[in-house]
């Protein structure tokens, strides 16, 4: 047997890892599967100039990222792509968002949109602040399942 410490990880011995707690934690989850959700704004060539891209896992939706262009920001689309987002993890049955971010990111961002700060590490890496947030989402109130599409004269602005 041996104990390595290594700065160059291996994706299959990473792979391994994860499988194996995956396979432990299973059980534990009361056979609750993570489904992916993701949200894209493309442009005329089909190339990805926003979107999220998160899961959603029992009663919680987790955003693991939100990004626009710089040429799209302060103009509504991330706003309709966190709507949308959520919109989509409601109809899954979720009732809780996390999600965490920067200070120099988007924390004003999430507090707009009634998400409450619930861990700040500070000095992170080194002089930063990774924050974490979590929203309660509402209760579905209706069946009706809606298809937005953003036509380009339609789009936020």
């Amino acid at each position: 047997m041996e104990i390595e410490v290594t700065a160059k990880i291996d994706k299959r011995d990473e792979d391994k890892i994860f499988q194996k707690l995956y396979e432990y934690n299973l059980p534990k989850f009361d056979f609750v599967t993570p489904k992916d959700l993701a949200v894209f704004i493309r442009d005329d060539d089909d190339e990805v100039i926003g979107g999220l891209v998160g899961h959603t896992f029992g009663l919680w939706f987790i955003i693991k990222t939100l990004w626009v262009d710089k040429t799209l920001r302060n103009k509504g689309f991330g706003s309709k792509i966190l709507q949308l987002a959520e919109d989509e993890a409601i109809k899954r049955g979720c009732k809780f968002v996390f999600v965490d971010t920067y200070n120099f990111q988007a924390p004003l961002f999430y507090r707009k949109f009634g998400y409450e700060e619930v861990l700040e590490l500070e000095n992170y890496p080194v002089v930063g602040k990774r924050q974490y947030f979590r929203k309660n989402l509402p209760e579905v109130t209706s069946d009706k399942k809606e298809t937005v599409l953003l036509p380009k004269d339609k789009q936020p602005s």
